[in-house]
């Protein structure tokens, strides 16, 4: 009987421990986002409607046989 009411403060311990850390970060400051820079979004690199920066790709597909065989 001792054994089982001993693990079961244990557990009921062990369960506080865990909620209190795991809402820890929860009650911290929260972080103050800044805006993001856009201010370079007309650059060929930034505009990536397929997920690859499609025209910047052309750009270098284009020039990549010139930085092989040298002119």
């Amino acid at each position: 009987m001792k054994k089982t009411l001993a693990r079961g403060v244990a557990a009921v311990l062990l369960s506080g421990i865990a909620v209190v850390g795991v809402s820890v970060p929860a009650m911290a400051d929260p972080v103050i986002v800044d805006e993001p820079d856009t201010s370079e979004l007309n650059n060929l690199w930034t505009f990536a409607p397929l997920g690859v920066p499609v025209f910047g790709l052309i750009q270098s597909v284009v020039k990549a046989p010139n930085g092989i065989i040298p002119n």
